[in-house]
């Protein structure tokens, strides 16, 4: 008999929704955890230079704290806009992170559940044709990569406010942003967050295809070939 009191409801809520639920909560702990690290780590660093230190809600609402934050946010969507949209044309044989060899493409209409092909439960917009559903058909990276460029811009302008930061406390002159986002300081920031993010992408792909791990949707099953593509666990 199904639990059809409150407290019941919500249970199933929460269950159904546990991986956003816990992924949603440890993001804000870490993030928690950061402010706090590098608070202290902001501090210490001025101590270091002969400067009063600052409080946390002004550290926070700084450029030095929006940078690092955002250095990240910008990689981790850059990593999953460029597996989204590669994964359309490119396969790994062997992995479950592939499409199938013959299937690379953009798939058919048939295939995709769209126009005619569309079934009641379907959303709105696969249904209908027209520049609908050619934006929904493409919304996920459209979207992923939409945020990369915004916290891409949004890093380099918060990293060039903090490197002008510092270079004023050491008597420099400060940059202007296109200066900044030439300079060694954004790109080292940069690519040391993308090569971190393609290295973890390229390690899931191939080790996913010899290793395995019972009862996710990320591997294959424990017992599949290791030639089998486009298997789950």
């Amino acid at each position: 008999m199904t639990d059809r009191t409150t407290p019941g409801r919500l249970l199933r809520s929460v269950k159904g929704n546990s991986l956003g639920l816990v992924f949603g909560i440890a993001f804000l702990l870490a993030l928690v955890g950061q402010a706090f690290a590098g608070h202290a780590d902001f501090n210490n660093e001025l101590a270091a230079e002969g400067f009063e230190p600052v409080g946390l809600g002004a550290y926070v609402t700084s450029s030095d704290f929006a940078v690092d934050t955002m250095e990240n946010w910008q990689s981790e969507y850059l990593q999953f806009f460029l597996y989204i949209l590669l994964t359309v044309w490119l396969v790994q044989r062997g992995s479950p992170e592939s499409k199938d060899v013959e299937d690379a493409g953009r798939g058919t209409d048939e295939e995709q559940r769209v126009g005619p092909y569309a079934r009641p439960d379907s959303p709105r917009w696969a249904r209908v044709g027209g520049i609908r559903q050619r934006v929904y058909s493409n919304s996920l990276g459209l979207v992923m990569g939409g945020v990369f460029v915004l916290s891409w811009l949004a890093q380099s302008i918060s990293g060039a406010a903090a490197h002008n930061e510092q270079r004023l406390r050491q008597l420099q002159d400060p940059l202007d942003w296109s200066d900044y986002v030439l300079s060694a300081d954004f790109w080292n920031r940069t690519l040391q967050n993308w090569q971190s993010e393609l290295l973890a992408i390229a390690s899931m792909a191939v080790l996913s295809i010899y290793l395995r791990q019972r009862g996710s949707p990320e591997s294959k099953p424990v017992g599949a070939a290791h030639r089998a593509t486009n298997i789950e666990g």
